[in-house]
């Protein structure tokens, strides 16, 4: 037996109907403040600032995810041995 049930709400009225909070006040202040910082590093045109914000836990890991990829693109490219 399948039974189907469609239930048509908008997702804040789902929210309302499990119980969960709004947070859509704490989204806002939160990009607000994310806004304010961006727009102060731009302000200053410091790089390295810039790299602060958007990198909040610095360059390696990202540098590290080029380097992988990097040697992954490397060894595809090597020719097969042959025998």
């Amino acid at each position: 037996m399948k039974v189907n049930i469609e239930i048509d709400m908008t997702p804040d009225e789902a929210r309302k109907v499990m119980g969960l909070p709004d947070v859509s006040k704490i989204q806002d202040k939160i990009a607000l403040e994310m806004q304010k910082r961006i727009m102060a590093s731009l302000d200053s045109h410091d790089p390295q600032a810039l790299l602060k914000v958007w990198l909040p836990s610095g360059f390696e890991p990202f540098q590290k995810l080029w380097e992988s990829a990097g040697h992954g693109s490397a060894k595809k490219d090597q020719p097969k041995p042959s025998r």
